[in-house]
């Protein structure tokens, strides 16, 4: 079966109201736009004004998930601070799904290396999910974008922290 790849030059939030139209696939009932928030001092990601319309036309919460390192998005208080100060509770509902513990713990069928991970237990909120993110460089990593938003990006700080070890815990146990 051959894949439908969609392409545009114009990066808008028109284009990307367009290009989701084109999938005749639209998301139901409480959908989650998992965005980056923007890293502290950085300008380097989609900004809230450009996805309001995109998130507001499809009817979206935004949400996100505390990092694993440090800085000023690897704790519920500083993260909440961080979105407000890049404008995201502006014009959103922001739900920060690792806000409260406990994690939830999701099992990994067949998983080579990880047999489970942990993933912002507010996830089980939402019907269905859309990646909203930018293409970017990582220097040592390649690339991230989509697949890195719905993977690391939807786990919890611990679960990332487990991801980013490959399974081993303090005492070098894998879990």
């Amino acid at each position: 079966m051959k894949s439908k790849v969609y392409f545009t030059r114009t990066i808008t939030p028109e284009k990307v109201i367009e290009m989701y139209q084109l999938l005749e696939k639209p998301l139901s009932g409480r959908v989650a736009a998992k965005v980056h928030s923007g890293e502290a001092g950085n300008q380097n990601y989609l900004h809230p004004e450009f996805w309001k319309p995109v998130i507001d036309k499809i009817g979206a919460v935004v949400v996100e998930c505390n990092t694993a390192y440090d800085g000023e998005r690897n704790n519920t208080d500083k993260h909440k601070r961080l979105i407000a100060a890049h404008g995201w509770t502006d014009y959103f509902n922001v739900d920060l799904m690792d806000a409260e513990k406990p994690d939830l713990c999701v099992d990994i069928a067949n998983g080579k290396i990880l047999k489970k991970n942990y993933l912002g237990r507010n996830i089980v909120n939402y019907d269905s999910m859309i990646a909203l993110a930018h293409f970017k460089g990582h220097p040592m990593g390649g690339y991230g974008g989509a697949i890195k938003q719905l993977s690391i990006g939807c786990a919890s700080s611990e679960g990332k922290s487990l991801i980013h070890s490959g399974g081993y815990t303090d005492d070098q146990t894998i879990v």
